[in-house]
């Protein structure tokens, strides 16, 4: 499973110019899904992102995670991020999970994680318009494989 972590001050979703989800302050997350991963990767990646110390204190050091601040989480389904880019012009997604075990380990990655803290989502599969305000810029990758 690879994640792209984006500290937010507000971030959205549409998909046909209609909002499917927003949140304030967060964590936008970018969410895929390799043929390879199971429960214990879903597990992994939850315990990591409510637990990360990301957000600043009043010291203005990064001390405090999202459940920290109360934030919410945006989750987008991305199956992109396992792009293979090392020949030709023309990304490859062959690493990726078909669709119906990614969708179903997506699922379950965002029901583990509304379990700690509002979780909004995307559409599986959807052609979506992601909009956010990124704090810091604050971007992190997190790979449950290495």
């Amino acid at each position: 499973m690879k994640l792209i972590i984006q500290r937010v001050t507000e971030a959205s979703v549409s998909i046909d110019g209609q909002v499917k989800g927003a949140v304030e302050r967060g964590l936008l997350l970018l969410v895929g899904v390799g043929p390879e991963d199971t429960e214990a990767d879903l597990d992994y990646a939850v315990r990591k992102l409510v637990n990360m110390r990301i957000f600043s204190d009043e010291a203005g050091k990064m001390n405090l995670s999202v459940l920290d601040v109360e934030g919410e989480i945006l989750s987008i389904s991305q199956f992109t991020l396992f792009a293979e880019t090392k020949k030709g012009n023309r990304p490859a997604f062959t690493k990726a999970a078909k669709p119906d075990l990614a969708s179903k380990l997506y699922d379950a990655f965002n029901e583990k994680l509304a379990q700690h803290l509002p979780v909004k989502t995307g559409v599986f599969g959807a052609d979506m318009q992601v909009s956010l305000v990124n704090d810091g810029p604050v971007t992190i990758i997190l790979d449950t494989k290495e």
